[in-house]
Parts: structure tokens; C-alpha cells; sequence
């Protein structure tokens, strides 16, 4: 703002106008302006809250849905070395962890860590029968199926969205149905062939 001086009989004064500005009005102005930008910041840094926040909570369920990957590879390995290269076994352990990197994929471009290798697997021990096997992958892959249910209301990136309604597709649609076939023959499986993704 420029200051007008008025040179008065050798002597420099401000006009009565111009006294007003400077003692009350300039004060307020420097005070709205510093509010604005207190405020400004602040929403800024809560935008930046918020998002951080989303994409933590998105990534956390990422981990969850990683680490329930994880135990069903481990239950079906288990049941492998136990009975040999039986479906439907065979074929949704090679779905399980295909499943896994498309979990870590996402981690990584949202730059999150995860545990690289499965803690799981040599920890679980197989059912005692081909059947009952076959039951606690149904059992499994229902309660996968309950925890996406629970966890994509939160899940705010659309691709992360996209990536668990995926995951919780095939576990729907095709390991249950798998398992459930399994039970319905007495746990009576096929060898080495055909198969679920």
C-alpha cells in the first residue's frame, strides 16, 4: 500500500484518513491475513492427513488379505506333502500365491513394506483325512470370502478396490465350488490336472 505523505508548512503529516489506516485497519488486515494462512495450512495438511490416512488404511488391508493368502498356501501345502499332488489342492495353491503378488504389487506401488516370504508355511498340519481337508478349505476360503466382506467397505484406492473384489471373486467363485466338490465325493480327488484359478 502506498503512503502519501502531505508536506504541510515545511512540516510532514498524515492525513486524519490515513491515520485510521494505519492504526486500525492495516493491524487487522496483517491478523486476517496470517489467520488465512494459518488456515490454509491447516487444510492442507488434513487433506494430506486424510489421504496418507486412506492409503494406510488401504494398505493395511492389503497386508490382511496377504497375510490370509499366506495361511491358505501354508494349510494347502500341508495337505500336499501330506497326500501328494491332489486337486483340487494342487491347482489353488498355484492360485493362492499368484493371489500373493497381486497383494505385493499393490504394497509396492502404494510403498509399503510386507513380509517378502511366508511365515506360515512348515507351521500348519494337515487334516488327518483327504475329507476333511477338503472341509477346511471351505471353511477357509468362506471366511476369506466374510473378510473381504469386511474390509473393502474401507478400502478407498479404486485399483486396491478392484484387486480384493478379484481376489474375493475367485475364492467365490472358484475355490469354494472346488472344495465343495471335494467334500461331495468324500474328499475323493482327481490327480495332477484341471483346476481352479
Amino acid at each position: 500500500m502506498a503512503w502519501r505523505l502531505r508536506l504541510s508548512r515545511s512540516r510532514v503529516s498524515i492525513t486524519r484518513k490515513e491515520k485510521i489506516v494505519t492504526q486500525f485497519i492495516l493491524p487487522v488486515l496483517a491478523i486476517a491475513t496470517l489467520g488465512l494462512s494459518a488456515c490454509s495450512e491447516a487444510a492442507t495438511s488434513a487433506q494430506t492427513n486424510i489421504s496418507t490416512s486412506a492409503a494406510d488404511s488401504d494398505a493395511r488391508a492389503l497386508l490382511i488379505a496377504l497375510d490370509d493368502e499366506y495361511k491358505a498356501e501354508a494349510t494347502y501345502a500341508a495337505v500336499i506333502e501330506k497326500f501328494g499332488e491332489v486337486r483340487p489342492f494342487v491347482n489353488i495353491i498355484r492360485a493362492e500365491r499368484m493371489h500373493q503378488k497381486i497383494a505385493k504389487s499393490e504394497l509396492d506401488r502404494l510403498g509399503m513394506k510386507y513380509p517378502q516370504s511366508n511365515p506360515y508355511l512348515g507351521k500348519i498340519r494337515a487334516p488327518k483325512t483327504l475329507l476333511e481337508a477338503c472341509q477346511v478349505g471351505i471353511t477357509a476360503e468362506e471366511e476369506n470370502i466374510t473378510l473381504y466382506d469386511r474390509l473393502l467397505p474401507g478400502v478407498k484406492d479404486s485399483q486396491v478396490h478392484d484387486v480384493l473384489l478379484r481376489l474375493q471373486t475367485a475364492s467365490r467363485d472358484r475355490h469354494l465350488p472346488a472344495f465343495r466338490r471335494c467334500a461331495a465325493r468324500g474328499g475323493g480327488v482327481g490327480r495332477n490336472g484341471g483346476g481352479s484359478r
